[in-house]
C-alpha cells in the first residue's frame, strides 16, 4: 500500500509535530487532485474559447448543452465518490479482499448511471422547446449532446476508477489521465471544430465529438494502465471480475447518493440565480459570471484540500486510528481558514486588475470589483464548510450533512438572496449583491451546523470504525 497512507502511532509525538505531518499528507494527495481538477476545468474552457471562434450560436449551443450534463455528471460523479472512503477505509484495515469487489459494484453503477444520462441527454427536445430557442441553435445543441453522448460511459468508467486509484493514495494516476485527456481535447477540437483533416466544419456538434473521443482515449489508456502496472496487477481487475451484488450496490448508494444529491443542490442553486438576475440586464449578469468565475476557480485549491481529507480521514477511521483522525479533522480547520483569508486579502486588494483580466467594459469592470468585495467573505464561508463536509465523509457521514446543506442553501441562501437582491424589506435593494451576501449567509450557517455536526460526531468514531469493516463483501 502507498507509504502516505500509513497511520501515525497515536499520540505519542508532539500534538504540532503530528500537526504539520498530517497536513504535509495532505498536500501529497491533494496536489494532484488539484492538477485534475484544472484540467477538467481546462476542457470547458477550449471548448468555450474554440466554439466561440466558430460562430456566436455555436457558443451559445455548447453553453446551453453544457448546462444540461453537467448537473447529471456531477449528480453521478458525487454518487460514485463514495468509492473513495470506502476503498480507502478498506485500505486503511488491510481488508485488501474487499476492494475488487467494491470497485466492480462501483463499475456496475456507472453503466447504469451511463443509460441513464445517455436516454435523458440524447432526448431534451422538450427542454430545449422550453426554453424558445432559435431552430439552428437548437439543433446544434442537440447535435452536441448526441455527439457527446457517446463518450459518457468512458467518462463515468473513470470516475468509478478514480475510486479505485484515489482510495489507494494513488492520487496522480487520475492527474495524469486528465491532463492527457485535456492534451487530446484542444486539437480533436480543432479538427472536428473548423474541419480539418478532410473532415467537414462541424461548430459546436465537433466539441462533442471531440469530448467523447478524448474521454474515451483516456479511460482506454486508464484500464491499459491498470492492468499492466506493477502496482495494480495484483488486484487483478479483468480476472477478478465479481458478479453485481445487491446488498454492495445499495452499500455503495447509501454514502454516494446524498453526496451526489449535495453537489446537484449546491450547482442548481447557481443556476437559478443566473434566471434570476438576468432581468437586471447583461452589465450585471456578466459581473456575476466573472465574480463566481474567479472563485470557482480560487475554491479549486480548498476543494482539492477536502477530498484529500475524505481519504486520509477514512483511511485512519479503517486503521482503526481514530485520535488521529479527529486531529486532522479539526486541525485542517485551521489550514482552510488560513486558507480563506489569503483568498480574502488576495480579493480585495486587487479586485480591479482582476475585473480587468476579464473585460475592458468599464461597467461590467465596475460591478465585477464590487461582487468580488462580496465574494471575499463568500469564500471564507464557503472554504469552511467544505473542509467540514469533506472530513465527514471521511467518516461516512453523508445524509445529514446533505439536509444541512438542502437547508442552509434553499432555506437560507436563496431566500435571503433573493429578498437582498429585489426587495426593500432589510435594506434596499442590492441588487446583485444581495445574491452573495444571502449565499454567503447560507454558507455561514452550513459551516456552522456542519463544523457542529463533525464536533459532536467525530469524538463517536466507535460508529466508524465499525462501519468500515461492513460494506461489499
Amino acid at each position: 500500500m502507498d507509504e502516505i497512507h500509513q497511520p501515525l502511532p497515536e499520540p505519542r509525538q508532539p500534538l504540532v509535530t503530528r500537526t504539520l505531518t498530517e497536513w504535509r499528507t495532505l498536500a501529497i494527495l491533494g496536489g494532484p487532485i488539484l492538477i485534475a481538477q484544472l484540467a477538467q476545468m481546462a476542457n470547458g474552457v477550449i471548448d468555450t474559447i474554440m466554439a466561440g471562434h466558430a460562430s456566436a450560436e455555436d457558443l451559445a449551443a455548447v453553453g446551453i448543452g453544457s448546462s444540461l450534463w453537467m448537473p447529471l455528471f456531477l449528480f453521478f460523479m458525487g454518487m460514485l465518490g463514495a468509492l473513495q472512503p470506502i476503498i480507502s477505509g478498506y485500505n486503511g484495515a488491510r481488508e485488501v479482499g474487499k476492494i475488487m469487489p467494491a470497485t466492480w459494484q462501483g463499475l456496475y453503477l456507472a453503466a447504469a448511471g451511463s443509460v441513464i444520462m445517455i436516454l435523458l441527454l440524447t432526448h431534451v427536445h422538450p427542454v430545449l422547446a422550453l426554453l424558445n430557442l432559435e431552430a439552428n441553435t437548437a439543433r446544434i445543441t442537440q447535435g452536441y449532446l448526441n455527439a457527446f453522448a457517446w463518450g459518457i460511459p468512458a467518462l463515468l468508467l473513470m470516475t468509478a476508477l478514480r475510486g479505485l486509484t484515489d482510495g489507494l493514495g494513488h492520487t496522480r494516476v487520475i492527474m495524469a489521465f486528465s491532463v492527457l485527456s485535456t492534451l487530446i481535447n484542444l486539437p480533436m477540437n480543432y479538427i472536428f471544430i473548423y474541419g480539418k483533416l478532410g473532415l467537414p466544419a462541424m461548430g459546436g456538434v465537433g466539441c462533442g465529438w471531440a469530448t467523447s473521443i478524448s474521454n474515451g482515449v483516456a479511460a482506454a489508456a486508464l484500464l491499459v494502465y491498470l492492468n499492466r502496472s506493477r502496482v495494480y496487477r495484483q488486484f487483478h481487475l479483468i480476472a477478478d471480475w465479481v458478479k453485481p451484488d445487491l446488498a454492495g450496490m445499495r452499500y455503495i448508494l447509501g454514502i454516494g447518493v446524498p453526496i451526489g444529491f449535495t453537489i446537484f443542490v449546491e450547482a442548481s442553486l447557481f443556476s437559478v440565480i443566473a434566471l434570476f438576475l438576468a432581468p437586471l440586464g447583461p452589465v450585471v449578469v456578466a459581473g456575476h459570471q466573472i465574480a463566481l468565475n474567479v472563485v470557482s476557480l480560487l475554491f479549486m485549491l480548498p476543494l482539492s484540500i477536502g477530498m484529500a481529507l475524505t481519504l486520509r480521514v477514512s483511511f485512519l477511521i479503517g486503521a482503526r486510528a481514530p485520535a488521529t483522525a479527529r486531529l486532522i479533522s479539526r486541525s485542517s480547520l485551521i489550514l482552510a481558514a488560513a486558507t480563506a483569508l489569503v483568498f480574502a486579502i488576495l480579493l480585495f486588494v486587487f479586485s480591479r486588475e482582476i475585473a480587468a483580466l476579464y473585460t475592458s467594459d468599464t461597467e461590467v469592470q465596475a460591478v465585477t470589483v464590487r461582487l468580488l468585495m462580496f465574494a471575499a467573505l463568500f469564500q471564507i464561508a464557503d472554504v469552511i464548510q467544505v473542509t467540514c463536509i469533506s472530513a465527514l465523509r471521511g467518516y461516512k457521514d453523508t445524509r445529514i450533512p446533505m439536509f444541512i446543506m438542502l437547508f442552509s442553501f434553499w432555506g437560507v441562501g436563496m431566500p435571503l438572496g433573493y429578498v437582498l437582491t429585489f426587495m426593500d424589506w432589510l435594506v434596499p435593494a442590492m441588487g446583485a449583491a444581495g445574491f452573495w451576501v444571502g449565499l454567503t449567509g447560507g454558507l455561514a450557517s452550513a459551516s456552522i451546523l456542519l463544523g457542529c455536526r463533525l464536533f459532536l460526531f467525530a469524538p463517536n468514531s466507535g460508529q466508524a470504525v465499525s462501519a468500515a469493516s461492513s460494506g461489499v463483501r
